[in-house]
């Protein structure tokens, strides 16, 4: 299974400036050379235009909820070159500025040279927006984020789409059933997105980006999960209770339809469509908690990339956005070099969640996690080891 894992694509996820033009890194590390080498792989093959997947991740303060995965970009900034939350102004005007002039402008340069050669999709910032829906107020989730947010998330859409008008079909993120299937957490998301004046330029949503939610059956119109009829329909399997708590999300397609749905009612005009990451949703009942979401054990990969959804009008591709076997985020003390049983130096960027009693490294016998995008070996091969890759696709 893992021979067979490594010859699936998954999405590249540009986190840092460097990655977009840069001559220090390998050709296939940025973005002009994973199209340049992807668009001659296609010509000896197929002679058709390849299809490429990039993440767009670089907001300044990216990730406020979470310790594991903070950017380079910041508001203002520490001596160290961290992030410092309570020396930001309230509209982060320099982290903004410095987001559109030395990432997203240069990243569409790139994307306009390849106008018409390559197909891309664009994935567009994720947790940023469900961030400002459930998290205003904590700590980092700030004025000085939400600033940024707000105005760098439409600036990134806009640019990205005149760049490739033709070639990209952009997603902006939408983040799961887990998150923002409660009714409150899903208004709130809709009505930011309606109030940023983007939906025209987005092909639709992302969503299960990096996580584990399962994907689940559609629900038709006639079933209510929670309230009836249809209770034991199978599209009412709920491997983390949500239903239990009010949330209809209890999968990623019931969640993709009630998006649609609240979508519809406040941009009429606007019909989304979605992707979902199926890199490592094969396994549906291994957490205790829908909201533990670091290096979850028991964690399989899931559905293969493929455009074969088994219901196309609303989802156009199960995608791997996150690469199978890079770790969400390191335990609190890291593995020690080449022995990851043994503790190192404490992380520095250590996120309590990767602490959480569904986390590889919680129990006794496991190994330390190394940080957030390094490779973790233990981790791949039970996501193989717990792989489910195909099944039978179910039109709802």
């Amino acid at each position: 299974t893992l021979e067979s894992m490594a010859s699936v694509a998954s999405a590249y996820w540009i986190d840092v400036k460097e990655k977009i033009n840069s001559t220090t890194l390998a050709a296939t590390s940025t973005v002009r050379g994973i199209l340049e080498d992807s668009i001659a792989s296609s010509a000896l093959s197929s002679g058709s235009a390849p299809l490429v997947v990039f993440v767009v991740y670089d907001l300044p303060n990216r990730d406020c909820h979470a310790s594991a995965s903070n950017g380079e970009i910041c508001c203002a900034y520490e001596e160290d070159g961290t992030c410092d939350y309570d020396g930001a102004s309230s509209d982060c005007a320099d982290g903004v500025e410095e987001y559109k002039t030395e990432y997203i402008d240069p990243l569409a340069a790139v994307l306009a040279e390849y106008e018409g050669r390559a197909n891309v999709v664009l994935i567009i910032e994720p947790d940023s927006l469900p961030n400002l829906a459930t998290n205003l107020g904590t700590v980092n989730c700030n004025t000085a984020t939400e600033s940024a947010y707000l105005a760098g998330v439409p600036y990134a859409v806009e640019t990205l789409a005149a760049a490739c008008p033709t070639s990209c079909s952009l997603y902006l993120d939408a983040a799961h059933g887990g998150w923002l299937g409660w009714q409150d957490n899903l208004d709130s998301f809709v009505s930011t997105v309606t109030s940023l004046n983007i939906t025209s330029y987005l092909r639709g949503f992302s969503t299960n980006v990096a996580n584990y939610q399962t994907i689940g059956i559609q629900c038709d119109a006639s079933v209510d999960c929670i309230q009836g009829p249809g209770e034991d329909d199978p599209c009412c399997d709920d491997p983390c209770g949500l239903l239990d708590q009010y949330n209809y999300g209890n999968n990623e397609l019931n969640y993709a339809n009630m998006l649609l749905q609240a979508m519809a009612t406040s941009v009429p005009s606007f019909d989304p469509h979605f992707v979902i990451d199926s890199g490592r949703n094969g396994v549906s009942d291994m957490r205790s908690d829908c909201a533990n979401w670091c290096n979850i054990r028991g964690a399989g990969v899931g559905l293969l990339p493929n455009t074969a959804t088994g219901n196309t009008t609303i989802v156009d591709a199960y995608f791997w956005l996150k690469t199978p076997g890079e770790s969400d985020g390191c335990t609190q003390t890291l593995p020690s070099g080449d022995d990851p049983y043994s503790p190192g130096d404490l992380c520095a960027r250590y996120d309590s969640m990767c602490g959480s009693v569904d986390s590889i490294g919680s129990q006794s016998g496991e190994p330390y996690a190394p940080e957030a995008g390094s490779w973790f070996d233990y981790q791949v091969k039970q996501l193989a080891s717990n792989a489910h890759m195909s099944a039978d696709v179910v039109d709802a």
